[in-house]
């Protein structure tokens, strides 16, 4: 397990009781006899998503090790959220998504 899927995994715990939260996996998987997909998913889309159970907003989370940077399409796809109404941003520990979702 990579250092990025650790914190991803206490993060899903940590916001369990705030968020209804899933894990998005972006870019293409190949199949058994080698044909090549797509999951469907925009460039930038964050590895957590869901929906805040106090009020229904929409939750986006970008988890990054210490030293992880955001691509520009995860930067823009945050901020076109964040423009109409959702919770998102770039978070590095179980601690930083707990902020996030509740200072919002």
């Amino acid at each position: 397990m990579t250092e990025e899927h650790r914190i991803q995994n206490e993060i899903r715990i940590a916001v369990s009781d705030k968020c209804v939260i899933f894990r998005a996996n972006v870019g293409t998987g190949r199949t058994a006899d080698g044909r090549y997909f797509s999951t469907g998913l925009p460039k930038g889309f964050p590895d957590l998503f869901g929906v805040r159970k106090s009020d229904g907003r929409a939750v986006f989370i970008e988890v990054k090790t210490l030293k992880g940077r955001a691509s520009r399409e995860q930067l823009h796809f945050i901020q076109q959220m964040r423009s109409i109404g959702a919770v998102a941003g770039i978070c590095r520990s179980a601690e930083d998504a707990i902020k996030l979702i509740t200072e919002e």
